[in-house]
């Protein structure tokens, strides 16, 4: 308990700093690959740690090795650094100084963290079995950047592979401030993109008969869709299917030619993602030809489920309860229906991700979401942040996971 202790009263130290930290990196928000200034900020923060640093080549990420002092396996903490373009609306005093882009999920507190982590661990290298692999990525919020930097060899960054990842991710809301929450098995679910585009005749809207009208037969296949996701798949491997867009017409006495959607769709099984990609497509194209409409239906898979390794969700739990006690740590009885592209990493090497409360408010249930343009988090929560990822690196056996 010992080392816990010192990693707490570390991280409580570091408390100021990383506040000043986060609202530098929330006054600069930077969006997708291409994080030149976010770069150079944490570059700045790292100076001087005596870490093996590298950086991209096809996106602004940074990499982190630090050298333990002792034998050991190799474990990896990850954070993501990219904004949102949402404009804001918190009214803090380091608001966004970008018009039309926001830190609206959390990512400056991720990395003035995983900055707080390193410091931590610096100072005790020499009792560390092990290295530690520090992965500040940008391209989280739709861009793959995940999958870039595994490109790159962020996973062998150490020499040999890591054998465990953890990836913390805060929530403005769903938690009380200052909890942690996760599950072992699948925590997020899979995300994928149904696109179709429906094609007819266009013509006067006063002799239909005279056209071929996609605008009834694309109704028709939104709510089919619907109707198909509660009665051809079990309730107990649930799947998510949501129409963001519609587009088509002109004019209200105009027949357009062509109707086209979008929908997302969230599975928590390989098996439901692959019904789901055969029965979408045949299900659109199928409805347009009873309409004698061509269909060009697409499903594109973006991200894979996140799955946690049961011994690093084990040792989530663990680590937590004995840093903060029971009552700052709760098992998640269901997955969240939101992805992630640290999903690519959890492909690779057993893993953990975790979520934790940063609500400003006393109570959660009514606060403003992740990527809400009022989605507001607590500066309070930075120092346990740093101190659990931190912990996790400290406490490893002598072999992580269980695959």
């Amino acid at each position: 308990m010992r080392d816990m202790e010192r990693a707490r009263g570390a991280a409580d130290r570091l408390a100021p700093e990383l506040t000043e930290l986060r609202h530098a990196l929330h006054r600069h928000p930077e969006i997708g690959l291409h994080l030149p200034v976010t770069q150079q900020t944490v570059l700045k923060a790292l100076a001087g740690l005596g870490l093996e640093i590298s950086t991209g080549k096809q996106l602004t990420s940074v990499t982190a090795v630090l050298r333990g002092g002792r034998p050991g396996p190799a474990v990896l903490l990850r954070a993501d650094m990219d904004a949102l373009p949402v404009q804001e609306r918190t009214g803090v005093d380091f608001a966004s100084r970008i018009d039309g882009v926001m830190h609206a999920c959390g990512h400056d507190l991720h990395t003035a963290m995983l900055v707080g982590a390193a410091r931590i661990l610096a100072d005790r290298r020499a009792e560390l079995a092990g290295d530690v692999v520090f992965m500040f990525q940008p391209g989280e919020e739709g861009w793959d950047g995940a999958r870039l930097m595994i490109e790159e060899g962020v996973l062998d960054a150490a020499g040999p592979r890591v054998t465990a990842a953890y990836a913390l991710h805060v929530m403005s809301a769903r938690l009380p401030r200052g909890e942690f929450a996760t599950r072992p098995g699948t925590v997020l679910s899979a995300c994928s993109e149904l696109t179709v585009e429906v094609q007819g005749r266009g013509g006067h809207g006063s002799v239909p008969h005279l056209g071929l009208d996609p605008v009834p037969a694309t109704a028709e296949m939104v709510l089919a869709l619907q109707t198909m996701v509660t009665r051809r798949f079990d309730i107990f491997d649930p799947v998510v299917l949501s129409v963001g867009t519609i587009h088509g017409g002109t004019a209200a006495n105009v027949l357009p030619d062509q109707v086209s959607f979008q929908a997302t769709v969230r599975t928590f099984s390989p098996g439901s993602l692959a019904r789901m990609q055969e029965e979408t497509v045949r299900l659109c194209r199928q409805i347009g030809a009873a309409h004698g409409l061509t269909v060009d239906a697409s499903f594109d898979t973006q991200y894979p489920a996140t799955v946690n390794d049961p011994g690093c969700a084990d040792r989530v739990a663990r680590t937590a309860v004995d840093l903060f006690g029971p009552e700052r740590y709760t098992h998640m009885d269901f997955p969240h229906a939101g992805s992630e592209d640290f999903s690519r990493v959890t492909d690779q090497v057993p893993g953990c991700f975790v979520v934790y409360g940063a609500c400003t408010g006393d109570d959660h249930t009514v606060a403003a979401d992740n990527h809400s343009p009022s989605a507001a988090f607590a500066d309070e929560v930075l120092a346990d942040g740093a101190a659990l990822y931190a912990a996790l690196a400290m406490r490893r056996p002598a072999t992580e996971g269980s695959r």
